[in-house]
């Protein structure tokens, strides 16, 4: 049966869910609000299940020239002592390679899993639901309708709001800094330096290249004027390689994060996917992994279901929600540690801090 899809969002999780929907032998439009010429910033650390699940999407190949691999995560004190590590090659065996790349390079060969086919500069203005059909008013006057919108437009999205489905996103009262460092201290591993109530992430990207993502919990504070300028002052007394990569920073996004809850993800023809549907802090570095696997799933149960969107899209909730959800508990399990001081945080992680980490990935290592 052939099916009208429209996929609104042509950014991560936009383009895994065209993708999905192809390989499921669908053949949906995709549009974007932003210009083609937007590159994304920054990098991007992807964990084994979302290597699998690019691997599902039959994006796998492309990808394996790009950034560089992670096979260990090493976590230090404020002073640069290690607390623990974790081997993640052993974790994701059998599951998929982690790797830490330009978001850029990324969007790339997502963009080449759609052929290149997006509409950009076309937002959606309206969205109405008659008759089972989707009718959508875009942002250069035309008017058409589908039997499947996919709101894939983020956190921040414009067919949550449209639908129905749910409101904005609720703050998680911490602000994010990323960076790409060139020429700082030789780094073969993904490291975190841990202080109180904020940490400083670090990892090779390939290119001679450092991703830098760093953060602090500051629920009541303004987002810094002079990004650079605040994450000098925040984590200059910092030990390991901080002191290094901070006198090779230049340029720095900053941002808050937010979480997306809902009661549910679809309303007759609409749905959503990525972090329109649950968005949570990047803490646990799934955003990007979970779109992958609702991309997939998506155009499974749709292939599954011979046409009945009803039936796919319920199915397609049934299987995500939960996986969803744990990332969600796990991340705010995580993120509470930041409230407690290091001289209780620290010999904790000591002692269990593999255990406790291992444990947070282990319904992840199962299967989509």
């Amino acid at each position: 049966m052939s099916l009208r899809i429209l996929v609104v969002g042509a950014g991560i999780a936009g383009l895994a869910a065209a993708r999905g929907l192809r390989v499921a032998g669908f053949r949906p439009e995709v549009v974007e609000a932003l210009p083609a010429t937007t590159v994304p910033g920054a990098g991007i650390y992807l964990p084994g299940n979302a290597s699998r699940a690019l691997r599902l999407l039959g994006l796998d190949v492309p990808l394996r020239p790009l950034g560089d691999l992670i096979f260990r995560q090493v976590f230090l004190d404020m002073r640069g002592r290690e607390l623990f590590e974790m081997d993640v090659a052993a974790l994701w065996a059998g599951v998929g390679e982690s790797r830490a790349l330009s978001r850029a390079d990324l969007q790339q060969v997502l963009l080449t899993g759609v052929g290149g086919d997006v509409r950009f500069e076309t937002a959606v203005q309206g969205l109405e639901i008659i008759d089972g059909a989707a009718k959508v008013e875009f942002s250069n006057g035309t008017v058409s309708e589908y039997d499947l919108v996919v709101g894939a437009d983020g956190r921040r999205s414009t067919i949550r709001d449209k639908s129905g489905l749910g409101g904005p996103a609720v703050p998680t009262g911490q602000i994010v800094y990323r960076s790409v460092v060139t020429g700082g201290p030789p780094l073969t591993d993904w490291t975190a330096v841990l202080g109180r109530r904020s940490a400083f992430v670090v990892m090779p990207m390939g290119g001679r290249k450092l991703y830098c993502y760093a953060d602090e919990t500051a629920p009541d504070s303004p987002n810094p004027e002079d990004p650079r300028k605040r994450m000098l002052e925040l984590f200059g007394g910092y030990g390991g390689p901080v002191p290094a990569i901070l006198e090779k920073i230049e340029k720095v996004q900053v941002a808050r994060t937010d979480e997306v809850v809902l009661s549910r993800w679809s309303k007759g023809p609409v749905v959503l996917l990525g972090d329109a549907a649950h968005a949570t802090a990047p803490t646990m570095a799934q955003g990007a992994a979970m779109s992958f696997e609702d991309g997939w799933v998506l155009g499974q149960e749709l292939r599954t279901a011979s046409g009945d969107i009803p039936a796919a899209l319920r199915a397609y909730e049934e299987r995500r929600r939960p996986r969803c959800a744990e990332v969600r508990d796990r991340t705010r399990e995580r993120d509470r540690t930041r409230d407690v001081p290091p001289t209780l945080r620290d010999p904790m992680l000591r002692r269990r801090g593999l255990r406790i980490f291992t444990d947070h990935y282990r319904e992840l290592v199962s299967s989509v």
